[in-house]
């Protein structure tokens, strides 16, 4: 079956129907797009909202990666990073010959090559997407780069479904080091604030530890960015922390050794430890990672580790 020359009239096949899926697929489907999804979570027990989510914006859903790829125009892959190779692997023996796969996961170049020798080598046309920065506030006009072969020619067509997509390189893997490098950076950041905060609300010394900050980097609102640092990794740690991990391959092909980014990730991981357990609240519920107020989750952590122990310094 031929492809449409006129993307509006296209079946997007959302791999992966979490937040970045969710959001992708009402912002298509309000335009009229139509859209298919597949999740592993609808057949594990989890499926529940995503199965009502899709009910009510007219989203079909998919039985299996291979029924997804027989059906798409467009595979927009947003799973998480350590699944990117191997979703791709499994859409690869049923993709439609010049169907677009685009790959919007956070993984390392090396990573993209594989997923796209699968689509390529299949009859498939494997394009990779780095969403720059956190998609929520642009919702389908996050800033997106785009490399590979058929970067070029996919650019417009993703522009005339309302993406803000940009071409980085022709070259796969380029686009990709770019999200990687900047996520050293991002989610360390996230990271050392939260341990940051955190020891200093244990000696109660972070009105002084603001201050400096303040002093320090005058055009950050370090209350209003920590709070926000700490809802983001609370409700999201867990992604995150397989995002760093594959930003940590991203240095160890680059011949590093990514001691900053393990770090990172095994920080974003114990948050998100923290937060299966209950100690932010109970998942789903409007209050879960919320706070207005960082010190709430810091003092909710500091009574999980170590109860009782807040240190004032005299």
């Amino acid at each position: 079956m031929t492809i449409s020359s006129d993307p509006r009239q296209w079946q997007i096949g959302m791999l992966g129907y979490g937040e970045v899926g969710r959001i992708l697929a009402e912002d298509l489907r309000k335009q009229g797009v139509n859209v298919v999804a597949y999740d592993i979570k609808i057949d594990r027990g989890q499926g529940t909202p995503l199965r009502a989510h899709a009910a009510e914006i007219g989203v079909a859903l998919a039985q299996s990666h291979a029924d997804l790829a027989t059906r798409a125009d467009l595979i927009v892959s947003a799973v998480t990073a350590n699944q990117a190779v191997a979703v791709a692997e499994a859409c690869a023996p049923a993709i439609r010959n010049g169907a677009w796969f685009l790959d919007f996961n956070s993984a390392s170049p090396g990573a993209k090559q594989r997923a796209a020798a699968h689509i390529d080598g299949a009859g498939g046309r494997y394009v990779e997407g780095a969403v720059m920065t956190s998609l929520p506030p642009y919702r389908i006009k996050v800033p997106l780069l785009l490399g590979g072969a058929g970067a070029r020619e996919l650019a417009p067509l993703l522009v005339a479904l309302g993406f803000a997509a940009k071409v980085a390189s022709d070259e796969l893997g380029v686009s990709s080091a770019v999200k990687m490098c900047r996520s050293i950076m991002i989610k360390g950041l996230e990271a050392m604030v939260i341990e940051s905060f955190t020891t200093a609300r244990a000696y109660g010394v972070e009105d002084a530890v603001l201050a400096s900050l303040k002093e320090t980097f005058p055009g950050i609102d370090w209350e209003k960015q920590g709070a926000y640092f700490f809802q983001r990794v609370i409700e999201h740690g867990r992604r995150r922390a397989e995002e760093v991990r594959e930003v940590a391959e991203t240095v160890r092909e680059a011949h590093l050794t990514p001691w900053s980014a393990s770090g990172t990730a095994e920080r974003q991981a114990w948050v998100a430890d923290l937060a299966d357990e209950g100690v932010f609240g109970v998942k789903g519920t409007p209050d879960f990672a919320r706070s207005a107020d960082w010190r709430t989750e810091a003092d909710r952590i500091l009574a999980r580790v170590n109860p009782g122990s807040r240190k004032k310094i005299a």
